[in-house]
């Protein structure tokens, strides 16, 4: 059973990569990464139809390869991944943090969403539902820091970021390349973390486990 991951950031690789190690070894595992996807999106500021086509192009491809599921791994395209799980029904097409946000949302109704990257914090609060407080916080310069290699101070700057929602019931980490550091939030604010590589897994091994 073959599951294409596809990716907009080079950092989700490993994350979601550990998550299936972890939760479902069995799983084979194709990544396709375009990291011109989130250069495009933050320069641009918004989707569109032609970013919507290029996402409907890498669902093609990995649906020719014979992958039984996709995963996309970057939580600002939430429309274009939608139009990919329609072209595809009833192929299971999963945005990267549904399965967390159906998580997160029994956990509590003030949800904490952290993120390091700007546009997350635009597209991914209307997915949650409305009888949930959300809370966005950005750790900014965090990517960047990532970007160049120093996980140190990436690290550093989530937990700083993530001491703003102590308040909270439960935290959710927005995207698969700031998984790693549930741990140390979790230390920071004393408040139960979910991350979306785990629920991801876990929601498709759930659905094509049912299907054979």
């Amino acid at each position: 059973m073959r599951i294409a991951l596809i990716h907009a950031l080079k950092h989700s690789i490993a994350p979601i990569e550990a998550a299936f190690a972890q939760a479902w070894p069995e799983a084979r595992l194709m990544n396709l990464l375009d990291d011109s996807l989130s250069a495009d999106l933050a320069r641009e500021g918004r989707l569109n139809e032609a970013m919507t086509d290029r996402f409907l192009a890498l669902g093609d491809y990995a649906a020719a390869t014979g992958a039984s599921a996709i995963l996309f791994t970057c939580s600002a395209f939430g429309p274009c991944i939608e139009a990919v799980a329609r072209a595809h029904a009833p192929m299971p097409v999963l945005k990267p943090n549904e399965a967390m946000i159906e998580r997160a949302v029994t956990m509590g109704k003030r949800i904490g969403l952290l993120s390091t990257f700007p546009p997350t914090l635009v597209s991914m609060p209307p997915e949650f539902p409305a009888s949930v407080q959300i809370m966005p916080k950005l750790a900014d310069g965090a990517l960047a820091a990532l970007d160049r290699g120093d996980r140190a101070t990436h690290d550093r700057l989530i937990v700083e970021a993530a001491r703003d929602l102590c308040d909270c019931d439960v935290i959710a980490l927005a995207q698969f390349s700031i998984a790693a550091t549930a741990p140390l939030v979790a230390e920071a604010t004393g408040r139960p973390v979910v991350t979306t590589p785990d629920s991801a897994v876990g929601k498709l091994k759930r659905l094509l486990t049912a299907t054979t």
